[in-house]
């Protein structure tokens, strides 16, 4: 498959070319950063209230947004639908001081 060249299509190039599955929907992992804990937990509460599974923890990855949230998508690891959820993700965290840090799941073997 053919994928943009941005940061989702890298990943996706890569997992693929490792083997994975890609048609295989699994757990997709989204993790949004955030300055304060209040901020994160309206945030996860946001997404909780939408069926999603999210969990706040004081991680530091990213020195000056020390909160990250996780929220878990059952999906299919497409490039569009990837970038879908990233917007909406976006949308919320950026009224709340938060951006998206990145994705990640688990190999689904060919």
């Amino acid at each position: 498959m053919i994928y943009p060249d941005d940061d989702n299509g890298d990943v996706l190039r890569r997992m693929e070319a490792e083997g994975d599955n890609l048609s295989l929907p699994r757990n997709i992992d989204f993790t949004v950063v955030f300055p304060d804990e209040s901020a994160a937990e309206r945030f996860a509460g946001h997404f909780r209230e939408q069926g999603f599974a999210a969990s706040v923890e004081h991680a530091e990855t990213v020195k000056e947004l020390p909160w990250d949230v996780i929220v878990v998508k059952y999906m299919v690891p497409s490039h569009q639908e990837i970038g879908d959820f990233e917007t909406a993700l976006q949308e919320v965290a950026g009224t709340l001081g938060g951006r998206n840090d990145g994705w990640g799941c688990f190999s689904e073997p060919s």
